[in-house]
């Protein structure tokens, strides 16, 4: 037993020289412990951080219109066969219009059967059968698109149906530009007030990042087929506005 106790002391004391010799290195020179951290912290301080944000208005230049047709009839090859003579006459009209081929696609395309409740039978029966075929379409003659989608209800008839229309810019590329430009300008033009007001002097940048943003601008829009007998209703009109592409950046300065 006391052999065993003898042993058990000499390895604690073998396993303890080590960590005090640890403890002593550090103690001998304590900048070691710590001289990594600091430096961590002290180049996140470091600098001068500030945003800038650069604005340029354009002009949208491209229309993109959700439509579609809708058919009823009592069998599926019915509902399907008037929903494929609308459709054909919707793209026909779009591509007398100078649309093209690429700036046509479809969205959707379903077949629903439609039921009723039996009160009699106390159970559902078949009625009839709905068909729609959706598509997007992206008119790029703006100031045509009233024109364009008038003929498109004319042509889509009853059958026709039009969600919704949104604008938005084909190439932004120099809009982004322009926005960077204004962006980098106003975040520097706020460092330096901020160094000056400080009292240091302003470096050379050391991080820059940035985010842009380009909005859609939608338009909601309900259009209906006129009557037989109506008067003929004038050009719907199409405004596509004015939208604003920003860019924002975020830049850190070095200081002296």
């Amino acid at each position: 037993m006391k052999k065993n106790r003898i042993l058990m002391i000499g390895a604690a004391i073998v396993l303890l020289v080590p960590v005090l010799a640890l403890v002593g290195c550090a103690a001998a020179n304590p900048a070691s412990a710590s001289e990594y951290t600091e430096i961590k912290i002290g180049s996140q301080q470091e600098g001068i951080w500030v945003t800038g944000i650069g604005e340029v208005k354009a002009v949208p230049d491209v229309a993109v219109v959700s439509l579609g047709v809708q058919a009823q009839a009592p069998t599926v090859a019915e509902a399907q066969d008037q929903a494929s003579r609308a459709m054909d006459s919707v793209i026909a009209t779009l591509k007398a219009n100078g649309v093209a081929d690429e700036d046509i696609q479809t969205t959707g395309f379903s077949i629903w059967q439609r039921t009723r409740w039996d009160s009699n039978r106390q159970e559902e029966e078949v009625v009839g059968y709905q068909v729609s075929n959706n598509v997007q379409v992206k008119i790029r003659q703006v100031g045509e698109a009233g024109i364009i989608l008038d003929e498109v209800v004319e042509a889509g008839g009853d059958l026709i149906r039009v969600q919704g229309i949104y604008f938005q810019i084909d190439d932004t590329s120099a809009y982004l530009n322009e926005a960077r430009e204004k962006a980098v300008a106003d975040a520097k033009a706020k460092a330096e007030q901020l160094a000056n007001l400080s009292g240091v002097t302003l470096g050379r940048a050391t991080y820059v990042s940035e985010n842009t943003s380009t909005p859609i601008i939608y338009r909601g829009m309900d259009m209906a087929r006129p009557e037989a007998g109506d008067m003929p209703a004038p050009t719907t009109p199409i405004e596509p506005g004015e939208t604003t592409i920003t860019a924002t950046v975020q830049i850190i300065y070095h200081i002296s």
